[in-house]
């Protein structure tokens, strides 16, 4: 059992049976738990686990507010995963059927890092730390960039 963290991601999704199938997919996803809604017609309510965190999911209920960023016309919140081999995670993902939005790099910060965004809607930063960089580096570094 993964203990509960301050800070849990709670997605509003369209077709949240489909969503839990791409998020074991491409995360590795455990369903923990789902509960249907009282019509019948949707999940009101799943956690799954991915690694040693969890999230959140239900159904669109517009009723309640709840609302899906393909009804919203998209999200400005990234969800972020902090593994091993983000390569190998990333490339998951995208045969699950997510949308790369921006290429796996080295960045300037130590890590491998790479965007993309789900059938969903939800946004997804994957990144592997691949060295170690001091404050003053990545400064430096960052200006240097921003520098062209």
């Amino acid at each position: 059992m993964v203990e509960s963290s301050m800070i849990t991601p709670h997605l509003t999704v369209r077709d949240a049976k489909a969503a839990i199938e791409f998020y074991k997919a491409a995360f590795g996803a455990v369903e923990k738990y789902s509960m249907p809604s009282l019509t019948g017609d949707g999940i009101m309510f799943a956690e799954l686990e991915i690694g040693n965190s969890v999230i959140f999911l239900n159904d669109e209920f517009p009723e309640y507010d709840l609302e899906s960023p393909a009804t919203l016309n998209g999200s400005p919140v990234t969800i972020h995963l902090q593994v091993d081999d983000a390569d190998t995670w990333f490339n998951r993902a995208i045969s699950a059927g997510a949308t790369e939005t921006m290429p796996l790099d080295d960045m300037f910060w130590g890590d491998r890092y790479g965007r993309l965004v789900d059938p969903f809607g939800h946004y997804w930063s994957i990144a592997s730390q691949i060295g170690d960089v001091s404050r003053e580096e990545m400064m430096r570094q960052a200006v240097a960039e921003l520098a062209g």
